[in-house]
């Protein structure tokens, strides 16, 4: 459902899977709706009720403007389909309860599109993490920042379609963190507000009883977008961009771990990185396609065996993420561009 550039990365990455098709797109323009489905030889839809009753689609991934996540999702699990949906998979994390709800009462499997927790440079942070490679972790760091001009009717910046930079960038690194370390005890932060309202910039900070996270955000500046797992030996750093990172890399010195995570990230500093350093030692973790591909994987894994949930990306986590953004952007912008 949805026939914009995610769904045409998602869509091309789906073809990476043999056994996996596109049956059905669905758009509320017919004419996007048969663009998109005649590169595929697909069905094409513009009524919601006609494609969610069609036999041959087993599954839907909600790919439209993140204001319409929500309802879509529970128009789906009601008609019976497992549905993967698109990050933020709501605007409030009450909405994310009300999907797991009627995930619950229908049997039906439903499960937020954070892909980056598939991806297998974070599968292995994990397996590294649980072997003690960096020791007990005590502080995580991750920026992920991309510049957008605040142009008029850009749904980067649009109230009514869910815009601002948690909600588009925020997301990936919270849930990471989430992921490493569950939920916290405590959260905070800031935002400065953009022309729109919207959050322009926000930064997090995340409370554990023996670590903290500190992550940011926002469309104000094109980023480092790498993300820093430092322990009591040493620190893990998937490097730039990490939302969709190959490259992983092992820093036994703290002080040059920080000063890896903080320089700029332009060509030569990305030919550099290639460069076998002392105390520095990277893993490449490559994959074709985009990435998106290991999501959809574990969702027809997941929907196989029967189940209405997936363990790397629980619903609850979803909330948790939602709620987090909900406390820091609750209070008043530190400040307006």
């Amino acid at each position: 459902m949805g026939t914009g550039a995610i769904a045409g990365l998602f869509a091309a990455d789906l073809g990476l899977l043999p056994q996996a098709r596109i049956a059905a797109v669905h758009s509320r323009s017919q004419d996007k709706a048969q663009a998109f489905a005649g590169r595929l030889s697909a069905t094409a839809y513009d009524d919601e009720t006609a494609f969610l009753a069609d036999p041959a689609v087993a599954a839907v991934y909600i790919a439209t403007p993140n204001h319409l996540h929500a309802a879509l999702a529970l128009k789906v699990i009601a008609a019976g389909k497992p549905v993967l949906i698109e990050k933020p998979i709501a605007l409030r994390s009450g909405d994310v309860e009300a999907i797991a709800q009627a995930s619950c009462e229908h049997g039906v499997f439903a499960m937020e599109a954070l892909w980056s927790r598939f991806l297998p440079a974070v599968r292995a942070v994990r397996e590294q993490l649980a072997a003690g490679r960096i020791g007990d972790i005590r502080r995580i760091r991750a920026d992920l920042s991309y510049a957008h001009p605040q142009e008029p009717g850009s749904r980067f910046f649009d109230p009514a379609l869910g815009g601002g930079a948690a909600f588009d960038l925020g997301v990936y690194p919270l849930s990471l963190v989430l992921h490493l370390l569950g939920e916290p005890q405590a959260a905070s932060g800031r935002w400065l507000a953009a022309a729109s309202g919207v959050d322009l910039r926000s930064e997090f900070r995340l409370d554990y009883p023996q670590a903290v996270a500190e992550l940011s955000c926002g469309f104000d500046r094109n980023g480092t977008n790498r993300f820093l797992i430092e322990g009591t030996r040493g620190s893990l750093l998937i490097e730039t961009p990490f939302l969709k990172g190959q490259r992983l890399s092992f820093v036994s010195d703290p002080v040059r771990a920080s000063a890896v995570y903080e320089r700029g990230q332009g060509l030569a500093t990305r030919f550099l990185d290639r460069i076998p350093k002392v105390g520095r030692r990277s893993e490449v973790f490559a994959f074709p396609g985009h990435g998106l591909q290991f999501q959809a994987e574990a969702v027809m894994a997941a929907v196989r065996a029967g189940e209405t949930r997936c363990a790397t990306m629980p619903l609850s986590e979803s909330a948790a993420v939602l709620r987090i953004i909900e406390t820091v952007l609750a209070q008043p912008p530190a400040g307006r561009d």
